[in-house]
Parts: C-alpha cells; sequence; structure tokens
C-alpha cells in the first residue's frame, strides 16, 4: 500500500510555510486533478507518524508525509541531515529503531526552518556542520531550535565518520543562501533539498526559489554526480535521474510558454478588462491584469501537456509562471 502524504504532517507543512495548498485554482473554482500513481512513495503508518525507508550501505531516510530527513550509521555515530519540525522526536525514534549508535554529528541542509527547526533534539556535544552562509543566518537569528554550526566550510567539504563518507558542495544560490548538495559517493545517494519534487511539480512559486536563474541551473549541477537515488526533502518520494529529466523538462516547458506569453502581451485587453471593473485612471488595475493574463496564458499551455503526469501541476504551475514571466521581463 501506498499514501501520497499524511494529513497531520501536511497540516504541519501549511501552518510551518505559511502557505495553503489550494491557491489559484480555488480562485477558479476547479476540481483539483487526480494525482499521478508515479507521485506515490511509501506508506505512513499512522500509529507512529513516519516511515524509515533503507537505501542501503547505512542510509535511511525518515518520511512524515511532508518532509524527509535522512541519516547515516557509521560504526561510530550517526550523522543526521536535516530536522524537520513536522518530525521532531520521531526523528529520535526513527533513527533508534535501526541502530543504537549516537547522533555524532547534524548537517544542516539550508537555513530553513521547516527542515532544520528540530535541531535542537540532537546531542549538544554533537557536531554541527552547514555551509559559510548558513552558517553566518544562524548566528544572527539566535535561534535555540536551530544551534549555530560549530564547523563550516566555503565551497566543499569531505566529511569522514567511521564507514562513511559524505561530500559537501555549494555551488551557489538556488533555493536560498547555503543550500548544500551532499553526496554518498559509495552508495551513491544525492540529497539536495527544496529544488527537485521526485513525481510531482515544485512547490509554490518554483519552492520560493530565491534566485530563479539558480534553481535553474541547479537541475544541470545535480546531473552532473553520480546517483542512482535522489532525496529532495519533501513529500515521501525517493527520486532518481529520470526524475530530475522530468523536471528539467516541465521547467523548460514554463520557460518556453513564458516567454511567448511576454511576447504577446495585450495592452489593449487589460485596459479594457481595468475598465470594465471600475478601474479608469488606476494603472495598479491594468499592471494586476496584464500581468496576470500573461502567467494564466503560460500556465494554461503548461498544464493541459503536464497535469496528467507530475503531481500538484494544476496547483502551482500558476504561480511558477508568473515568477518566471516576470523574471523574463526584468532580467
Amino acid at each position: 500500500m501506498k499514501a501520497y502524504f499524511g494529513v497531520a504532517a501536511l497540516a504541519a507543512l501549511l501552518v510551518t510555510t505559511g502557505a495553503g495548498i489550494a491557491t489559484a485554482e480555488d480562485d477558479h473554482n476547479h476540481t483539483f486533478a487526480p494525482v499521478p500513481t508515479e507521485a506515490a512513495g511509501p506508506a505512513i503508518d499512522p500509529a507512529i507518524g513516519y516511515a524509515v525507508e533503507d537505501l542501503g550501505g547505512g542510509i535511511y531516510v525518515v518520511h512524515d508525509g511532508a518532509y524527509q530527513m535522512m541519516f547515516l550509521t557509521t560504526g561510530e555515530g550517526v550523522i543526521a541531515i536535516d530536522a524537520p519540525p513536522t518530525s521532531g522526536e520521531k526523528i529520535l525514534a526513527a533513527i533508534s529503531s535501526v541502530t543504537d549508535e549516537p547522533v555524532t554529528h547534524v548537517i544542516y541542509s539550508h537555513t530553513h526552518t521547516d527542515h532544520i527547526g528540530a535541531a535542537a533534539i540532537f546531542p549538544d556535544d554533537a557536531v554541527v556542520i552547514a555551509q559559510d552562509e548558513t552558517a553566518a543566518h544562524l548566528a544572527e537569528k539566535k535561534d535555540p531550535n536551530r544551534p549555530v554550526p560549530t564547523q563550516t566550510f566555503t565551497d566543499s567539504m569531505t566529511l569522514e565518520v567511521g564507514s562513511q563518507t559524505l561530500q559537501l558542495d555549494y555551488k551557489g544560490l538556488n533555493h536560498s543562501p547555503g543550500n548544500i548538495f551532499i553526496y554518498a559517493p559509495e552508495q551513491n545517494v544525492l540529497m539536495l533539498v527544496d529544488v527537485i519534487f521526485p513525481g510531482w511539480a515544485p512547490f509554490k512559486d518554483l519552492a520560493a526559489a530565491e534566485s530563479v536563474d539558480g534553481f535553474l541551473e541547479a537541475h544541470d549541477q545535480v546531473l552532473e554526480y553520480d546517483f542512482d537515488h535522489l532525496v529532495g526533502g519533501h513529500l515521501t518520494r525517493i527520486g532518481n535521474r529520470e526524475d530530475v529529466n522530468i523536471q528539467k523538462e516541465y521547467v523548460a516547458d514554463i520557460l518556453d510558454a513564458a516567454a511567448r506569453a511576454n511576447a504577446a502581451m495585450d495592452f489593449g485587453a487589460a485596459f479594457g478588462e481595468a475598465s470594465e471593473r471600475g478601474g479608469d485612471g488606476n494603472p495598479y488595475a491594468f499592471i494586476n491584469i496584464l500581468f496576470d493574463n500573461i502567467a494564466q496564458q503560460c500556465a494554461d499551455e503548461v498544464e493541459e501537456k503536464w497535469r496528467d503526469r507530475l503531481g500538484g501541476v494544476d496547483i502551482f504551475t500558476l504561480g511558477h509562471c508568473m515568477q518566471v514571466t516576470w523574471h523574463q521581463r526584468l532580467d
């Protein structure tokens, strides 16, 4: 049996991110499209609220239905990567279900609370590792739930603990400053959070990417690694190279549709609609209608092709189109 998400975890996701699942489509009273079967991951046992997936070679992923974290057993202690508050103390239960090794190292994928906001559950003497920009941000925030890293790096770092080796790489801004690639070369496992969403369209507005160019470039950067399993940090499906190529194609279609929509922007129609709706003499009314119409044209084109291939295409494509059409007009 497979499940798409846990209700409790999904509710926590919405609270944590401040976003609602139904956005643009609610405005048009649309019925949500069915979720493709390919989007499903392992079932979450409601009695415990999480599932542990063994990727082999001492690497495990903890799913709570909305978020993922990863841990490695080393023979000398556990390396924990991220600590979503939707899982919280369940992370410790998941680890103890596999090993009695203590957590000795913690790696932050990036700064965001929804992925590391339960890091205080780990031992105080654990080595906490992050990229420089992540560490600087957390030092400024002084959040007790996100302990300040004790070991940092700028571009790359190799972590060797017991039987395990991890390569940590920072390739520049994508989703957020300091968001790193976490690679286990012996097991061919790669973790990159908030960029690739296996089986699903990216989360709202290109997953709230702080750099559209960096988000786009990250797809090719992922494919530079030799990996069989990709951990994206959300939902419950582990990805693979095909998932990256599929999302890359989806995003490329958005770029192309956005360019066509921008080239076809209809000032007259926007002026006319603004006037009909009482917006005479109100430039904001005209601009809002114009840009909304451009994004909608982009979304209509992309959704027709993709709604049966990825989950959530009908929900978030309009937001992606808004982000990309703005980006193309400004840069």
